[in-house]
């Protein structure tokens, strides 16, 4: 196992062990031990069985979040499993999952379509989860690698194919480029973090990039992995093959610095907050349906704009109050300092702000049980 990896397990420990100190004491903040910040139960209180579904991004934020709930609260089962955003999307509003993560925000037919799954309700968005995604790649002989967004779009597109191509060149005039086949890699999955980064292509270099925003590959053929972790294999498997994926899943693989203003930038969950804070709020959204109309096209070279931010999808009325208390129970945790403190220490994304964490909150209190 490499450093990067042994240092990500080490601190998905220390959260866990955090969380059961927390539990030993009877210390820790309200919202942290699934308490009366979200739901009104006393620590250790919340009960009964909770499934969730969706973004494989956040597969270790996820695994932190629900090991550390259930260690809170041992009463309590909460599953997630990582199918992709799209399916777990599906499965929310099919009614077979009480969460859904994703890395798209629900659309208005989505929310339309809650109406059922939701007793009646309607379905809301809670920013969880920011994190850059990278562009990884796996070239024997180069480990540094610039890329400028027409150039990233080029190679994806299929217009740029070999890596000594003039365009690369031009942004490494330093480095020895073989002269190799470049071997795009790209999601085979419906994906939040395909939607996110062709929403990145499209606003940055719409000229090269033709396609738009979508979350399904528009090109046929070429290299695909199913999830996050089938992508990195793939890259991982090859020589010359780059593609995309969230940053806590790259391991060994080289990332590109991607190029904002006149400066090419690491990422870093710093400067991926910063163009999360730089972004304003989608329009049109109810109270407490919080979307971020993320700016792919900032110049400042502190904030890094191929960003995703996953959120939590929840139903405002559930069919019962034992559903309702967990759900905000653990919704509560999630977005609670503790909770994004956990999900920084296993998957290395950026914490919410107080603003959103605040906004979070006050959404998640507002679920309630039907009728």
């Amino acid at each position: 196992m490499n450093a990067r990896k042994n240092k990500l397990v080490a601190l998905a420990a220390l959260g866990l062990t955090g969380a059961l100190a927390l539990s030993a004491c009877g210390g820790g903040s309200p919202s942290a031990d699934g308490g009366s910040d979200a739901g009104g139960a006393q620590p250790g209180a919340a009960s009964g069985q909770l499934a969730g579904a969706g973004a494989s991004s956040a597969e270790s934020a996820q695994g932190a979040w629900t090991q550390n709930f259930i260690a809170l609260n041992p009463e309590a089962q909460v599953t997630y499993d990582s199918v992709g955003s799209s399916a777990g999307r599906e499965q929310f509003l099919a009614g077979g999952v009480q969460f859904a993560g994703s890395d798209a925000a629900l659309t208005e037919d989505e929310l339309a379509q809650s109406a059922e799954a939701c007793q009646g309700g309607t379905a809301f968005d809670l920013p969880v989860y920011i994190s850059p995604i990278a562009v990884v790649f796996n070239l024997e002989g180069v480990e540094d690698l610039q890329l400028s967004a027409p150039t990233i779009a080029g190679i994806f597109a299929g217009t740029i194919t070999t890596w000594n191509d003039p365009a690369i060149v031009a942004d490494n005039p330093e480095a020895t480029l073989p002269d190799l086949a470049i071997t795009p890699v790209h999601r085979s999955d419906g994906s939040g973090t395909t939607e996110n980064f062709t929403s990145y292509l499209s606003e940055t270099a719409g000229d090269v990039w033709t396609h738009g925003e979508v979350d399904e590959w528009p090109i046929e053929g070429g290299q695909s992995g199913d999830g996050t972790s089938g992508l990195v294999s793939v890259v991982e498997g090859g020589n010359g093959t780059i593609g995309y994926a969230d940053a806590s899943k790259a391991g060994n693989l080289g990332i590109a610095k991607v190029k904002v203003g006149e400066e090419y930038i690491e990422y870093s969950p710093e400067a991926a907050a910063k163009a999360v804070e730089l972004s304003p709020r989608a329009e049109g959204r109810s109270e407490h349906d919080i979307v971020m109309e993320l700016d792919r096209t900032i110049d400042d070279p502190g904030a890094y704009p191929i960003v995703l931010v996953s959120y939590l999808v929840l139903c405002d009325t559930y069919a019962d109050q034992e559903t309702a208390d967990l759900v905000k129970a653990y919704a509560g945790y999630v977005v609670s300092p503790e909770g994004q403190e956990a999900s920084a220490q296993a998957a290395g994304s950026a914490p919410l702000t107080e603003g959103l964490s605040t906004d979070a909150t006050a959404a998640i209190e507002s679920i309630k049980a039907a009728a």
